[in-house]
């Protein structure tokens, strides 16, 4: 069994509650409330943007060129491909450039992006914090690819992360952390698993962030 094949089935339960999750499933169906899209769509905007930043982060700590390339190349997939998707969905939200000024992320979506940009010194702590973004994605869009649920938006959403661009991308981050962990002492691989677990953790938070329109605001119950 491989490193990634080991990790994959020690997060199948954080796996499977993201395919399991409401926003996910209502998504398939086509009856997802698209107050809780656009919620997604605003806040998933933001973590592609650390997402991209991280991504280049990688592209300065590989240690050779080939893989410093590979690297920008994502983070330029992510910037051109995925941001292009956004934009199309706020035209198609109405969201307003005013509302994009005042944005302020969710505390979810701020904890993921946290604790992504503070990922260990290599490129496997990187690959490792950054790899279950793509993978959780790919299944989805692999189980969602025959839907129909007959709504422009999510049809696109499904069209992209079910499309073969997207299954090579995320082929080739398995195949390299893989080879990265091969390489590593215990005491790394350790340290890229317990990335990989959390981010999958935070995979299905973020369901839940957009399923309930999470804010900073915390009611407070004041007992006289």
């Amino acid at each position: 069994m491989t490193f990634t094949q080991h990790i994959r089935q020690e997060a199948d339960t954080l796996f499977q509650a993201s395919f399991d999750h409401p926003f996910v499933r209502s998504l398939g169906e086509g009856t997802l409330d698209e107050a809780k899209f656009r919620h997604y769509v605003l806040q998933d905007s933001y973590y592609l943007n650390q997402f991209s930043k991280v991504q280049a982060r990688g592209a300065i700590v590989a240690q050779d060129m080939e893989l410093s390339s590979r690297f920008l190349t994502h983070a330029l997939h992510t910037i051109e491909a995925e941001h292009a998707l956004h934009r199309e969905f706020f035209t198609m939200l109405d969201v307003t450039e005013e509302e994009r000024r005042m944005f302020e992320p969710a505390p979810t979506a701020y904890a993921y992006a946290m604790h992504m940009q503070q990922a260990g010194p290599t490129l496997g702590d990187v690959l490792a914090a950054i790899l279950p973004c793509y993978w959780v994605y790919y299944e989805i869009g692999e189980r969602l690819k025959d839907a129909k649920p007959e709504h422009p938006i999510y049809t696109a959403w499904i069209a992209t992360y079910g499309s073969e661009w997207f299954r090579e991308l995320v082929e080739e981050q398995i195949e390299r952390l893989d080879l990265l962990a091969e390489q590593a002492t215990e005491a790394e691989r350790k340290r890229y698993r317990q990335l990989f677990l959390k981010s999958c953790y935070y995979e299905v938070a973020f369901w839940q962030m957009a399923w309930t329109l999470e804010t900073w605001d915390v009611p407070v119950e004041v007992s006289r």
